[in-house]
């Protein structure tokens, strides 16, 4: 069993594209059902004022895309959690597009 003290301040690393997210700054639980609906990772602060509470722009996490927690790091795979799809996909597009003009 993983207690919430044992969540808190882990990095977050997305499987998706092997990138640092940041690490959990809160977690979010349903009072009602008990249940931990997911994980908040801090966006990027520009000012040291702004470090304190939750801004709109912190990310969450639901609990069902947390793949593995270990000792030092979560894992989870989520895709275009801090870039757009639109992005990906364009990257995607290009990669695919740059391999047959080959």
């Amino acid at each position: 069993m993983v207690s919430t003290q044992d969540i808190k301040n882990k990095e977050v690393i997305n499987i998706y594209d092997g990138k640092s997210l940041g690490f959990v700054y809160d977690i979010e639980v349903n009072l009602e059902s008990g249940t931990i609906e997911g994980i908040i990772v801090p966006a990027q602060r520009n000012s040291f004022f702004n470090i304190f509470g939750r801004d709109q722009n912190d990310s969450f996490i639901k609990w069902k895309d947390i793949k593995r927690i270990g000792d030092d790091v979560i894992l989870v795979d989520v895709s275009g959690i801090f870039d757009s799809e639109v992005n990906y996909e364009q990257n995607n597009e290009n990669i695919i597009n740059n391999t047959e003009e080959e």
